[in-house]
This record gives C-alpha cells, sequence and structure tokens, in this order.
C-alpha cells in the first residue's frame, strides 16, 4: 500500500514523460505516447539492400565498397524516431533501448536475423562511455538479442583519439584514419553489427573491415533508423 501509494503522489510531482513530444504520459510505466509511435516514420517500399536507401544520390550506391554485405533499418531518422533515439542517446533514457530492439526484431527480414548469426555492437569511444555512462549500441544489441535468442559478443573495441560523428560532414565520417576498430577475443562466422543510427555508413564499415580482419566471413548491418 506505501509502495502504491509513493508512486501516486510521484506521478502527481514527476509525471512521466514522452520520449518523443515530451508530454505528460497517462501511465508512469509508459516510455511513449501513443502520438508519437503513431507518427513514427516507417520505411516502406523497395530499398538497396547495401546501403538500406530508397535511391541512389548519383545512381551510386554509396556503400558499394563497404566491407559489410547487407544493412537495414526499418525507420528513417527523422520526427518522432530522432526523438526516440536522442532521447536514448543523450537523455539516458534507457528502458527505450527494448523498445527499440522490439521494432527491430518485429520488423527485421529473416535473412539477418536467423540462427548463426552473432550480434555485434559498434563500440563507442571508452571516453565516451566514462561520459556518457553507458553504450547506446551495447544496449540496443543485448536488447535485440534477448528478443531474438541470438548471442551478443562485445568483441569490436575503439582506439586511437575519440571522434564525434554528430556534426561531422560527409568527407570527415569517411576520412580512412578517423575511425580506428579493432576486433578482440574469437571471432564468429557471420555478424550483424547492431547500431542505433546509419548515416554514412563509415562507422559500420569501420567495425566491418575489423571483423573481417579477424576473421568473420560474413558481416551485415541493423540500425534502428536511416539518414535519408
Amino acid at each position: 500500500m506505501l509502495s502504491r501509494a509513493f508512486s501516486e503522489v510521484l506521478a502527481v510531482l514527476a509525471p512521466p514523460i514522452c520520449a518523443g513530444c515530451r508530454g505528460v504520459l497517462p501511465r508512469a510505466d509508459s516510455l511513449v505516447c501513443g502520438d508519437c509511435l503513431r507518427a513514427l516514420p516507417w520505411l516502406s517500399g523497395a530499398r538497396c539492400p547495401r546501403c538500406a536507401l530508397p535511391a541512389h544520390s548519383g545512381g551510386r550506391c554509396p556503400a558499394r565498397h563497404a566491407a559489410f554485405e547487407l544493412s537495414w533499418a526499418p525507420l528513417a531518422y527523422e520526427g518522432s524516431a530522432q526523438e526516440l533515439v536522442t532521447a536514448l542517446k543523450f537523455g539516458g533514457r534507457l528502458p527505450l533501448a527494448d523498445v527499440m530492439a522490439a521494432h527491430l526484431a518485429a520488423t527485421a527480414p529473416p535473412g539477418l536475423v536467423r540462427p548463426g548469426v552473432v550480434i555485434v555492437p559498434v563500440p563507442l569511444h571508452p571516453a565516451r562511455r566514462r561520459s556518457r555512462g553507458f553504450d547506446q549500441a551495447a544496449r540496443l544489441a543485448g536488447a535485440l538479442g534477448r528478443r531474438t535468442g541470438l548471442p551478443v559478443s562485445s568483441c569490436l573495441r575503439r582506439r586511437g583519439a575519440s571522434t564525434r560523428q554528430v556534426g561531422a560532414t560527409r568527407a570527415e565520417r569517411r576520412r580512412p584514419d578517423r575511425l580506428e576498430v579493432e576486433a578482440i577475443g574469437s571471432a564468429p562466422a557471420r555478424a550483424l553489427l547492431v547500431d542505433d543510427v546509419h548515416t554514412t555508413g563509415a562507422t559500420l564499415d569501420a567495425c566491418a573491415r575489423a571483423l573481417r580482419a579477424h576473421g568473420v566471413e560474413r558481416v551485415s548491418a541493423i540500425t534502428y533508423a536511416r539518414t535519408l
């Protein structure tokens, strides 16, 4: 009785806030309001299996030379999807990782999420992880692993100086020496890279190259959202 009364008082003093629109939620155990869920910008129609874009700028796939074979994302990185990623990544709304993993597990093509695949989170630089207190890709990968039953291996790590991809130009993101990633431990035969957003693909490519150099035979990638 005391805990219920405390929860009711807490809901009045600090009502639950939607991670998308930041409006007050009707239930304390909710994370996202119905309007924001209905407004999620789901991607549909034909898309390039390599870069996950519906159309190529200039007619050429930007991932044609990438070390990953396939990539996929269920949502465009805009609107409420962008708000959810921001709330997880910079707002520390960690339970959102399970909401996002549920969207991935429910809509992922069967060729990506299947037995024999090992989920590998894209690593955050140690300095950034210490500053943030968590690694959003690791949280998302763990939640996806629990929902799909696939094993998760944190077999990648970042080296070198910490660089921010947010705000960097495409040329800066694609610079070969910008990201230093190495694989450690045992290498799975098939790896599925997991991250929150696929922008230029530079980070996914760096991770895929590290896995390939470590003996991984096939690398695919899945992200919650795709920058169009």
